[in-house]
């Protein structure tokens, strides 16, 4: 988890590592993002195709869905996507889901909690192929934390349904259901314009990196290996098709417990360090805290975001 990659700077710091993305203050300098790593990506790289799954059996083995970049958008400094709600209509302002660390004033220290923070941040709204479509535009940022999660929520400008009019793109559906270990998943950067595929390997009961704890985070299989930039992306449940977490960071370079090397906590407080994976933060409870118009109700029953 480090530094957004902000503008042309992002093409300096490619070989810096950076959170999968941090953000650092509006318009200031900023290290490479937050997912921790260490790899120089390739702009011209757009997708792995490859899918690594041995869990699932019977109905779930079917083939799986298609995952595009449809619904995703690229901050200035990290990755996100267009959400929708259980209880979203099409008239509703819609929402743009990223990582706290992403926010453009820079990460929330712990216990920190950011609501209805007035935004003109822009999003550049991609199609299928990863094509630029153009720019919706935020309004407020309605929450965001790196308190137990590491989650940004902005209300945009734009509906649903103008953005389907004007764009062709629907929103990405939120999960309203725990990860399944062995799940298929991929994890869609809209900052890079590429695709990482791999499983659900587990979840992590702690996480903790720097100054910040998270909980109950899934961890990837190998083959996710995410870079800078990939911060805030949609983890996608390739069987539903629905967003089942927010890519968040990645264990460097081994070390324990520290910026950019997340360790795991178990319930007994044993640490371990797995160098080289990665995690996200689930996101199946984030609906809970939502009612009409989208918005949002942190005292909703079973809404466990944490309160300002």
């Amino acid at each position: 988890m480090r530094s957004p990659l902000v503008g042309a700077l992002a093409t300096a710091v490619l070989g810096t590592a950076a959170l999968v993305g941090t953000a650092g203050t509006a318009g200031a300098a900023t290290l490479p993002d937050a997912a921790g790593h260490t790899a120089t990506p390739s702009l011209q790289r757009t997708a792995d195709t490859t899918l690594t799954d041995t869990t699932r059996t019977g109905a779930d083995a079917a083939a799986p869905r298609a995952v595009s970049f449809a619904g995703t958008v690229a901050l200035s400094n990290c990755s996100g996507a267009i959400v929708r709600m259980p209880t979203s209509t099409d008239n509703d302002p819609a929402l743009v889901m990223s990582n706290g660390h992403c926010l453009e004033g820079g990460m929330p220290g712990a216990g920190e909690v950011v609501v209805d923070q007035p935004s003109s941040r822009s999003f550049t709204v991609l199609n299928a192929s990863a094509g630029n479509l153009g720019t919706v535009r935020a309004t407020k940022v309605v929450y965001g934390t790196m308190t137990d999660t590491d989650v940004s929520l902005y209300e945009l400008s734009s509906t649903y349904a103008q953005i389907k009019q004007r764009y062709n793109i629907k929103a990405l559906d939120m999960a309203t259901t725990h990860p399944v270990k062995g799940s298929a998943i991929s994890v869609v950067s809209g900052y890079w314009k590429k695709t990482y595929n791999c499983n659900v390997d587990g979840f992590a009961h702690r996480l903790k990196e720097g100054d910040w704890t998270w909980k109950d985070s899934v961890r990837y299989t190998a083959p996710c290996k995410v870079i800078g930039g990939t911060s805030g992306s949609p983890v996608i449940d390739v069987a539903s098709g629905k967003v089942a977490a927010v890519n968040n960071t990645i264990n460097e370079s081994g070390q324990r417990c520290t910026m950019n090397n997340p360790c795991e906590v178990d319930t007994n407080g044993q640490v371990t360090v797995r160098r080289g994976i990665g995690y996200a933060q689930e996101t199946y409870e984030i609906p809970k805290c939502f009612g009409t118009g989208n918005k949002l109700d942190l005292g909703r029953p079973g809404c466990v975001l944490p309160k300002p």
